[in-house]
């Protein structure tokens, strides 16, 4: 006679998928900051004569723009797996 129930059967962990990776995982990030960060350098390097500050935050306003969609569009068919791990869930109720 067996003395286990079906509920105590161990299982091997789920593969999950979200969309896509965490942003700060990407080079899209990196690429993305380093752009912002130069751009704001040069405007206050620059004479403000030449470039300023209102160009500047409209060039990171089109950077960032730029980001969002390039994001959008790796989010809209990758997907990013992982396996989920149900010793730390607590066990199923009926």
């Amino acid at each position: 006679m067996s003395t286990h129930t079906p509920d105590q059967h161990r299982t091997a962990p789920r593969r999950i998928s979200t969309e896509t990776k965490a942003s700060v995982k990407t080079t899209e990030l990196i690429a993305y900051v380093a752009a912002v960060i130069g751009v704001l350098i040069a405007s206050a390097v620059v004479d403000a004569s030449d470039f300023g500050a209102q160009e500047a935050w409209f060039y990171v306003t089109l950077l960032t723009i730029g980001y969002m969609v390039s994001r959008g569009l790796a989010k809209s068919g990758s997907r990013d797996f992982y396996d989920d791990d149900d010793r730390s869930a607590a066990p199923h109720q009926h």
